[in-house]
């Protein structure tokens, strides 16, 4: 009987984390409710196909009773949240999901994946090869990865939990950076470039963050950094002398005819699926993680030689011989500009068509706009896209057009602001022997990708 469950509330359902997190508790055998003003797909399907899709957008309060369990608040909820208050209102158990993550992991070895960029690529190949190395392991990443259902994987057995940990504030009631809340006894920090600056207004408080990340690890505990990048390099410093530190740089390589390779210290060469010099410092970022799990060198570059990386990290979509479509997570200015360069320096004879979505508080806030300078330089073509209502949505001012070319540096750049506009703009482009990089935390507004090789 339903009533006979207990109830957990999801209030902002539709994320990538919650709604996983949110199926695992239904498979758990709880009686699972949620809400939020907006879901995407995949979020909306999977929810609907097990019943947790809400009926009405928006919230409804009279869902939180004096029986409900817990209430699990995602990161997108505003702090006069109705459904929010009323939980307080009655004395619930609120949770933000990584107070959650945290409470199912406490008896675990945590690995928490931090960095300004490549979070999930690193989880992403570190899942990858445990698996393929036969080991049981709980995880959480915030995106598709290729063999795993799921997204989320929490149970009793697992000794330990791979999780994809960002900076951004926990809930609207606990400003606690996630990877803080996680407590990790292995921490690596892959890059640092300011970001969501509705969290850290300045460039010290958000180096702030990792330098706690960095304190806060426990005595013999240990720290895995990107050592070419210079943040990271000053942020690492505050490692105390009781913490094994570990500093990375791209790992060894080639690149023949179109493919990388990584040589091993034997001087074996492995093959990879993906490229770039991101995903070189990715791996060996990866690789040491493995290895202080007890992974070999040989089995770890074994293994990540089969990876095609994180879903929409350099995902390709579309692909013949003269022409890739790549979809790409990149709304960071840093990320965006490596993966611009990226595909660039892997096929230089290739015109390069790159299209950015501006999405994200900081992406779409004038303040922080001018960090995008000469981040879109190495393409052939540019494109900006955002949606005011996404604006409205974050309860923030409109943005001109003119301003946003002015920022990004760049004669190039056209911006649009009408995705009808953009798809027709695209379609008119011709793409023999070119690629073209479509970069976003959101979904260009739900733009079917297949469309854009169909001509006007």
């Amino acid at each position: 009987m339903q009533s006979q469950k207990k109830h957990i509330h999801f209030i902002a359902v539709g994320g990538s984390i919650m709604h996983n997190l949110a199926l695992d508790a239904q498979k758990k055998g709880y009686f699972v409710t949620g809400s939020d003003d907006e879901i995407f797909e995949p979020s909306r399907s999977r929810l609907a196909e097990v019943g947790i899709l809400p009926e009405k957008l928006l919230w409804n309060t009279d869902i939180i009773t004096p029986e409900t369990e817990m209430v699990i608040v995602g990161m997108h909820t505003h702090a006069d949240n109705p459904e929010l208050a009323k939980a307080k209102e009655l004395g619930l158990k609120i949770y933000s999901y990584p107070q959650y993550i945290k409470e199912h992991s406490k008896d675990k070895k945590r690995i928490v994946i931090g960095g300004s960029h490549g979070k999930s690529s690193v989880t992403s190949m570190i899942m990858h090869v445990l698996k393929a190395c036969n080991y049981d392991f709980d995880y959480l990443v915030g995106a598709k990865v290729e063999g795993f259902s799921e997204t989320i994987r929490l149970t009793n057995e697992a000794k330990i939990i791979v999780i994809e940990g960002d900076e951004y504030a926990s809930a609207p009631f606990d400003k606690t950076p996630k990877f803080l809340a996680y407590q990790a006894h292995i921490a690596v920090i892959t890059g640092v470039a300011w970001d969501h600056i509705n969290i850290y207004p300045t460039y010290q408080d958000y180096i702030n963050a990792f330098q706690k990340f960095v304190e806060n690890l426990p005595k013999d505990g240990t720290l895995i950094y990107c050592q070419s990048d210079k943040e990271v390099q000053e942020v690492a410093n505050f490692a105390s002398q009781h913490i094994n530190a570990i500093p990375y740089q791209a790992h060894k390589n080639e690149i023949l005819n179109g493919i990388t390779s990584l040589i091993s210290q034997e001087k074996e060469k492995f093959k990879m699926k993906i490229f770039g010099e991101h995903n070189l410092q990715n791996i060996s970022a990866a690789k040491n993680v493995c290895m202080q799990i007890g992974v070999n060198e040989k089995d770890f570059l074994t293994a990540i030689s089969s990876f095609k990386g994180a879903g929409k990290r350099l995902e390709r979509v579309i692909e013949n011989e003269n022409f890739i479509l790549f979809k790409d997570y990149a709304h960071a200015p840093s990320k965006v500009n490596a993966t611009t360069k990226a595909v660039k320096t892997q096929f230089t004879d290739r015109k390069l068509i790159a299209c950015l979505e501006l999405h994200t508080y900081s992406s779409l806030n004038q303040e922080f706009l001018p960090l995008y300078k000469n981040t879109l330089d190495s393409a052939d073509i540019a494109l900006v896209y955002f949606n005011p209502k996404a604006l409205a949505l974050k309860r923030m001012p409109d943005l001109d057009k003119s301003k946003i070319k002015e920022a990004f540096g760049n004669e190039k750049v056209i911006v649009f602001d009408d995705i009808l506009v953009l798809k027709n703009h695209l379609k008119t482009l011709h793409f023999d022997n070119a690629n073209l990089l479509m970069m976003s935390s959101g979904t260009f507004d739900g733009l079917d990708f297949t469309e854009l090789l169909i001509k006007n």
